[in-house]
Parts: structure tokens; C-alpha cells; sequence
């Protein structure tokens, strides 16, 4: 189902365990038992760890049980149960302090935050909006800002919230069909005034026609959000005899198995990019996506197959295709810079040249690479493995540090600065 993605989606969604939220808890110096010198993390990192987010800066760590992050990493919404209800403060990933925590009635759980950090809609059981949820009939929804509650919504249906529109009067929500015993997923937008949920538009900003929405029953594999943070971008794969919203509305067959699917969270339309041959053949753990700094264009790979698609964000068309050397296979993470694009899979980063879109160098590291981020400056890139963050100079691949973190499950991206 989906993957963790650095800050493009959803983190890890749980309670935050104990009764305090206001600053950052369990400051770890990252020192072994021996007193060696502890080693500096070059740039501020958010890490996802078992059951939490890990701020890593110098030679901290700072780890907040199961929360949110903003899109930017500036910020991590955390609830903690107190009592019967719920707390839930806004912390700053930069010095670590907290708002003055809200509470809330009952068990609730941050599911999905606003592109610009300040509001997060919150449900009794967070989770990845692409993982199945249980059958359920009824959707209970908080949606609350810095002052307290705004709007409070129980949606007929199986639905689970995954983005705000631009101007916060929209919630996207995945409907899950059939609610009780659910196998496939469409995207809406609830109407947060009157709590009633309806169709996307299409790209030429139509509503779409009865009967005409897109069902997904594959893997919502990665989203990542455009610069802008206008456009919402998702890798889905294993769309077999899939139909897109054209294909349904002219009657045509689709057989699909593998699109970006491309939501515009200001005007509220969607519109769904076919990658070609063979993306989507093999397993969905091995494509990765990444959006160029500009976000001029989307970069979906296949490590399995070494296929890569280059696909234009204002045209929405696949402009340029390339075949790397296929690699071993597993997990594939990808990130972009202004002239290379990063892929990494197993032990081994690829470096490929943006502007010809072949690959130029090959790096090993210690451990099957786990996240992909790169240094503000481009100079340094950070790669998650099994229990261990290490940096690599961006031009010859060389390991220039690493630090040990236990319970590591990826990268999530850059936090604020100090």
C-alpha cells in the first residue's frame, strides 16, 4: 500500500504516548557507550523512526512519538490522549517549542494537514490515506486550526481525509467502496460548509458526470507536492482494466497500469498522466518519484526494469523516456536536484544527468538505502538505511559522515533551521 514519503504525504499517524506536547521530547545526545565524539549532522533532518519523528540537528536528537509534519518540515502536529480526550499543540521542528495544546473530546488523531501548515483534519484511526481502512458506514472528522475547532463532520461513507484545498474551504478525502467491506477508492472534495462531499472537476474545470469518477483497486505508491504547493502529484501502479475519468465519459476501454495522478488542490480538478511500458509491471515498492526544484517536471523510475519517464507538469504529457541499467529490485527512492536526479535501490545511489537523462555515477552504500534527501545547497546527499542516517558528497558519491538511529524506517525529509 502507500510508502512513506519525505513530507509530500503523511508521516506516521498515532497518539502521541504520554501528557505533555509542548516542546520536543526525549533530547538524546547521539553518543555511544563508549563516549566517543558524537557526530554532527550537517543539515536539520526529520526522520521517521517505529512510532514517531525524529528531529536530528548537530549532535541532537529530539523524537516525537507518532505525529504529523507540515509540507515544508517546519512544524509537527502531535495529539496525546488526556483522559477521555485529546490534546493537540503545533511544534516547531526549529527551536522545539510548542502552541498552547488544544483540547478535544474523545481519541483523535492527526490524518492530514494544510499545505501551509496551519490547519490539520484529524479522525478516531489515522493511517496512510491509500491503506485499506476497516468497513465502516460512518466517518467521523475533526478539522482544527490554532484557535480550536473549526468544523466538525460525520460522512456517510468509509471516507479517509487526504489534503486541503488551497483556500481551506475543501477537504480531499479517498471514498472507500463498498464502506462496509471496502476494495477500491475514488477521490472527493467535501464541502466544508455544508459537510457534503462531491466529484472533482475535470482538467478543462467541468464537473464530472454521474457515474463518470475514476475507482482505483491498485497502490497509491508515492505523492509529492509541486513547489508551489498548488498540485498534488501521486504514483499509483497495478491499475489493472483501470478507467480514467476520459476514458468513462467517451466510452473508451482503459487497461492502465501505471499513471500520476495530478491534483489540483486550488481549483479543485484531477487529471491522470499514463506512464508507458513496463511501469507498473513490476513490484509497486520499486517506483519512485521526485519533482524538479522549478516543478517543471515530475521523474518516475522503475529500479526493477530501469525504466524512467520524464513528464512535463504544465503539459501533463510524458515529454522524454530513458532505460537505466535495471537494478536489484526492492524498495526505490528518488530525489531531484537542478541537475541531477538521484535514485536510490538496495545498496547502491545512481546519479543521472537531468539534462540527458542518463545515468553518470554509481555509488554503494553500507545498507539498502531506506529515504532519499538533499542538502539546501545541493552539495550533500542524506541516505536513510537500517538503523543509520550517512551524507555523500553530491559530485563524487564519498561517505562524508554517518550517525547510528535506531528504529529508523525512512527519511522524512529537512526540518526548519535553528
Amino acid at each position: 500500500m502507500m510508502s512513506r514519503t519525505p513530507l509530500t504525504r503523511r508521516t506516521l499517524l498515532t497518539a502521541l504516548a504520554g501528557a505533555g506536547v509542548a516542546t520536543l521530547a526525549g533530547c538524546e545526545p547521539a553518543r555511544t557507550a563508549t563516549a566517543e565524539p558524537a557526530v554532527a549532522v550537517p543539515d536539520p533532518l526529520l526522520v521517521e523512526v517505529d512510532g514517531g519523528m525524529t528531529v536530528l540537528r548537530g549532535t541532537n536528537r529530539r523524537t516525537v512519538p507518532h505525529a504529523l509534519a507540515t509540507a515544508d518540515g517546519s512544524a509537527l502536529w502531535a495529539s496525546a490522549a488526556a483522559g477521555a480526550d485529546t490534546t493537540l499543540a503545533r511544534i516547531d521542528t526549529g527551536t522545539g517549542r510548542g502552541s498552547v495544546p488544544i483540547t478535544l473530546p474523545g481519541r483523535w488523531l492527526p490524518q492530514a494537514v494544510s499545505t501551509d501548515g496551519t490547519t490539520v483534519a484529524l479522525t478516531p484511526d489515522a493511517h496512510g490515506a491509500t491503506d485499506r481502512p476497516a468497513g465502516r458506514t460512518a466517518s467521523p472528522v475533526l478539522v482544527v486550526d490554532s484557535t480550536g475547532i473549526r468544523h466538525r463532520l460525520r460522512l456517510r461513507g468509509n471516507h479517509v481525509p487526504e489534503a486541503f484545498s488551497a483556500d481551506h474551504t475543501g477537504l480531499f478525502v479517498l471514498e472507500w467502496l463498498p464502506a462496509a467491506a471496502p476494495d477500491r477508492y475514488r477521490v472527493r472534495v467535501v464541502d466544508l460548509a455544508t459537510g457534503a462531499p462531491g466529484p472533482l472537476s475535470t482538467r478543462n474545470k467541468t464537473p464530472v458526470p454521474p457515474g463518470a469518477e475514476e475507482e482505483m483497486r491498485g497502490d497509491g505508491r508515492q505523492a509529492v507536492l509541486a513547489p508551489d504547493r498548488r498540485v498534488l502529484y501521486t504514483l499509483y501502479t497495478h491499475q489493472a482494466d483501470h478507467r480514467h475519468t476520459r476514458d468513462l465519459v467517451s466510452g473508451r476501454p482503459g487497461n492502465v497500469h501505471a499513471f500520476v495522478h495530478t491534483l489540483n488542490l486550488a481549483e479543485r480538478w484531477a487529471y491522470c498522466v499514463d506512464l508507458p511500458h513496463p511501469f507498473g509491471e513490476a513490484a509497486a515498492a520499486g517506483h519512485a518519484m521526485a519533482i524538479s526544484p522549478d516543478g517543471t517536471r515530475l521523474l518516475v523510475v522503475d529500479v526493477a526494469s530501469g525504466a524512467l519517464a520524464e513528464v512535463s507538469t504544465e503539459e501533463l504529457t510524458v515529454r522524454r523516456t530513458a532505460v537505466l541499467a535495471a537494478g536489484p529490485g526492492g524498495t526505490g527512492h528518488a530525489v531531484a536536484g537542478r541537475d541531477r536526479l538521484f535514485v536510490g535501490a538496495g545498496p547502491t545511489v545512481r546519479a543521472v544527468d537531468l539534462a540527458t537523462l542518463r545515468a553518470v555515477d554509481t555509488w554503494p552504500v553500507r545498507e539498502p538505502a531506506t529515504g532519499l534527501v538533499l542538502s539546501p545547497d545541493g552539495r550533500r546527499l542524506h541516505v536513510g538505511q537500517p538503523a543509520a542516517v550517512s551524507w555523500h558528497d553530491t559530485t563524487s558519491g564519498a561517505e562524508l559522515g554517518r550517525v547510528p538511529v535506531p528504529g529508523l524506517v525512512g527519511l522524512g525529509g529537512l526540518a526548519a533551521p535553528a
